[in-house]
């Protein structure tokens, strides 16, 4: 019997490229590194190389400085690598340019955001606003698609028809642009009509950055099975269930991830999907606490919420993840100052709960750690909108919520 070969794909071998700049000093730019290495190992790739390189603001021809751009060629040669990832949104031009010198697969952290995002999209709502993002990404990028005909010298009529092929291509997406925008509108009636018949039932949305454990969340309350895993953008899809808490029921959301540097083009197309944000009366703010970051993922969050209108919402701030939560204890006779690095679970809340004028919470959904108190929390805020909403149906609150909470 012969011997068995493995016929399954392998990863793709990938280089991730990053600067340290102005706008993003060292440890940023590492940590967005780390954080393009999660992106490529959630597109099914694996990280053999990062580059970082100090210069004053990005190259504006090839990204990288040109001595750099050389060690790169030399090193993907050499490993014979698939792919080179850029930590940023390369112009055409630039794409153009290190595409030439480097002779292998070029993508920016655009690209492969929208890569990752048609591998999720599962509905054909999601679908669409993926598809769209992408046609907006690619259009000014029509003219490196046609790079190979500056290698044909001379010939009749090559010239004319290579030009020609653009503006048709150009005209084929700008018509497809134009479709998927009547489509998400034909789609966005829907779910409008959809969410008007669910009447005054008071909404809470779940927020936050990516990957910091909002699914986990909704089926922990929801008593359902929202898809969760250890990946960026799990969730695309808007999840919508009922949930009632001693006797109280309201509609809960769960929502897709924010990122840093996150594509115009896709916050656009996922506006349509994040009006069950703008339209709730309550934001659920999921963080990772145990992310070194978190406190800039919060102001990305917060930035995201203000560009689509939702920034005027009650916030309650629930910080995940405390069982995973770790830090450098001080030394007795150290005076050096306390850093971020060096404070307890303990010193952020006070901290948190001092500097927030919204209830702030530290759970561990994973072993469901303060989820008595979490859902009491919720319960008192849903209770104070559905009151006033519903004035006449003080009943619902006739049944005891200890003895209903305890049963968790």
């Amino acid at each position: 019997m012969g011997k068995l070969t493995d016929t399954s794909p392998q990863p793709e071998s990938v280089v991730l490229v990053g600067v340290i700049s102005k706008e993003q000093d060292e440890k940023q730019a590492k940590e967005y590194l780390e954080e393009l290495a999660f992106l490529a190992d959630t597109a099914g790739a694996t990280v053999i190389k990062t580059f970082l390189q100090r210069l004053e603001r990005p190259n504006s021809v090839t990204f990288v400085g040109k001595g750099k751009l050389q060690e790169i060629t030399e090193y993907v040669k050499v490993t014979e690598a698939d792919t080179v990832i850029f930590d940023d949104e390369l112009s055409p031009t630039q794409l153009r340019n290190i595409e030439k010198a480097l002779e292998c697969k070029v993508l920016d952290r655009t690209n492969l955001i929208l890569d990752i995002f048609a591998r999720r999209a599962q509905t054909a709502h999601a679908r669409t606003q993926v598809e769209l993002a992408q046609y907006q990404y690619l259009l000014p990028r029509l003219t490196r698609l046609w790079t190979h005909l500056e290698r044909q010298r001379g010939g009749i009529g090559l010239r004319g028809p290579g030009e020609t092929q653009i503006e048709t291509d150009r005209r084929i997406i700008l018509d497809k642009i134009s479709k998927l925008k009547d489509d998400l509108k034909k789609i966005d009636l829907q779910k409008a009509t959809q969410r008007k018949n669910r009447g005054k039932t008071v909404r809470v949305a779940l927020v936050g950055y990516t990957n910091v454990g909002k699914s986990t969340i909704m089926n922990m309350l929801s008593k359902s099975e929202v898809f969760a895993e250890n990946k960026l953008f799990a969730t695309l899809d808007t999840t919508v269930r009922k949930v009632i808490i001693g006797n109280l029921p309201f509609l809960l959301a769960d929502t897709v991830g924010f990122i840093r540097k996150l594509p115009h083009d896709l916050v656009e197309s996922f506006k349509s999907t994040l009006d069950e944000v703008r339209e709730s009366d309550i934001l659920v703010h999921v963080i990772d606490i145990s992310h070194p970051g978190f406190e800039e993922q919060i102001e990305v969050v917060n930035r995201t919420l203000k560009e689509i209108g939702a920034s005027d919402k009650l916030v309650i701030h629930l910080f995940n993840k405390i069982d995973a939560f770790t830090f450098v204890q001080k030394d007795d006779d150290d005076l050096t100052p306390s850093t971020k690095e060096n404070l307890s679970l303990a010193d952020w809340q006070s901290s948190w709960m001092a500097r927030c004028n919204t209830p702030s919470l530290f759970i561990s959904a994973k072993y469901r750690t303060h989820l008595v108190e979490f859902r009491s929390l919720l319960y008192e805020e849903v209770k104070k909108i559905h009151v006033q909403r519903f004035p006449y149906n003080d009943f619902l609150f006739e049944a005891p919520l200890e003895d209903e909470l305890s049963q968790d």
